[in-house]
C-alpha cells in the first residue's frame, strides 16, 4: 500500500499517538482547572494499539511519539513502548512527558525501545515553574533530565511555551543551561485554542522576538532536516544544544506538515485545530481489519486542508491540547 499524501503532495511519516487525556499538571496555558474527566474514559487498549500502530507501519510511517494527556499515567506505558519498538518499519519511537516519572523510569523506557523524550519545562526558575505548571515539582522535572541524558536517549528536547509576563524573561537562563548540556531546547509560540482566547490575549508572544534576540547573539539557522517537521532549529559554535523555535503564525508553517494525530480515544486528526476528528476504533478490534483501516486512512487524507488558518483568528474545534495529544 502506498505511502499516505495529501492533495497537496505532503508525505506523512510521522504519528503523534495518544494514549490517555488525562495529565497531573494543571498548566495555565492547557489545564488551568486540571484535569476533568467527562464520564470513565476509556482509553485504547494494547491490543487496539498494536494494530492501529501496524496500520501506520504499512502506509509509510517511520517515527510514533507517544503523547497524552501524560503518557506515563499509564500503568501499562513500558508495554506501549515495547509494542510500538517491535513494530516492523518504525524507526523512532519518541515520547512528551512533562517528566515528573522520568527520573525513575527513564532507563526502563530506553530499555523498552524508547530513543527520543521531549521534556516540558517552561521556566527555569522554579516559582515561575510552579505558577506555570500548578505543581512543586521542578527540581523532580530536572532529575529526570539528568537521569534521561545518563540513559544514552540519542535526542533529548526540552518543551517551553512562551508567554508574555511570565516566562519571557528567562532565554538568559535557558542560554547558560544549553551551553554545556547537549540537549534541543524549543520555544513553543501559544496557540489560542476554544477555552483560550482571553490567557492568549494576554500571554501570546510572537517568536520571531525570540529569532532576532538569538540572531543578535550569532545564532546560525540551521538547514531543516528531513525529521525537523516546522520547527526552525539554530546553532551556534559555542554551544552544547540547539534551539527550535515553533511558530504557527508564521506564513507557510502548514507547508511542511509532515504528521497525523490519533486522540486516545481512537479518532483520526488531520490537524491540531480544524476538525472533529475520525472514528477509526471500530477497525481496531482485530488484525484482520487492516485492509479496510488503512482503506479508510487513505480515504480520510483527501479531506485535509492546507492550512490550519491560525492566522486568520481561526482557533477550530479543539477546547483544549490535551484532548488530543498537542
Amino acid at each position: 500500500m502506498s505511502q499516505l499524501q495529501d492533495n497537496f503532495g505532503r508525505r506523512f511519516h510521522y504519528l503523534r499517538m495518544s494514549v490517555t487525556d488525562v495529565c497531573n499538571f494543571k498548566c495555565t496555558y492547557c489545564l488551568p482547572d486540571g484535569y476533568r474527566p467527562d464520564g470513565k474514559p476509556k482509553f485504547l487498549s494494547l491490543n487496539e494499539i498494536e494494530n492501529l500502530v501496524a496500520a501506520f507501519s504499512e502506509v509509510g510511517t517511520q517515527k510514533i511519539r507517544i503523547t497524552g494527556g501524560e503518557p506515563s499515567l499509564r500503568k501499562d506505558f513500558t508495554d506501549i513502548i515495547r509494542v510500538v519498538a517491535d513494530t516492523p518499519n518504525i524507526k523512532t519511537v519518541a515520547t512528551t512527558t512533562n517528566g515528573y516519572r522520568l527520573a525513575k523510569h527513564a532507563k526502563e523506557w530506553y530499555d523498552a525501545g524508547l530513543r527520543r523524550i521531549n521534556v516540558s519545562v517552561d521556566s527555569l526558575d522554579p516559582k515561575m515553574f510552579y505558577q506555570i505548571t500548578g505543581e512543586n515539582k521542578f527540581d523532580e522535572v530536572m532529575r529526570g533530565i539528568d537521569a534521561a541524558l545518563e540513559a544514552g536517549f540519542e535526542r533529548i528536547k526540552v518543551n517551553a511555551v512562551l508567554l508574555k509576563g511570565l516566562n519571557d524573561k528567562d532565554l538568559p537562563k535557558f542560554l547558560d543551561w544549553i551551553k554545556h548540556t547537549p540537549i534541543d531546547l524549543r520555544f513553543i509560540e501559544l496557540m489560542e485554542t476554544g477555552l483560550g482566547h482571553d490567557y492568549f490575549q494576554e500571554h501570546h508572544l510572537s517568536g520571531i522576538d525570540i529569532k532576532k534576540q538569538l540572531e543578535q547573539q550569532g545564532w546560525l539557522f540551521d538547514l531543516p532536516r528531513v525529521d525537523d517537521g516546522p520547527a526552525q532549529n539554530f546553532s551556534h559554535g559555542d554551544y552544547q544544544g540547539r534551539i527550535g523555535l515553533i511558530m504557527p503564525y508564521e506564513k507557510n508553517f502548514c507547508a511542511s506538515c509532515n504528521r497525523l494525530r490519533v486522540s486516545a480515544k481512537g479518532k483520526l486528526h488531520l490537524c491540531l485545530f480544524t476538525e472533529n476528528g475520525l472514528d477509526l476504533r471500530d477497525l481496531l478490534q482485530d488484525a484482520s481489519q487492516r485492509p479496510e483501516l488503512i482503506e479508510r486512512l487513505h480515504g480520510q487524507l483527501e479531506q485535509k486542508k492546507e492550512t490550519h488558518f491560525l492566522h486568520q483568528g481561526v482557533t477550530g474545534v479543539t477546547q483544549h491540547l490535551a484532548s488530543i495529544g498537542g
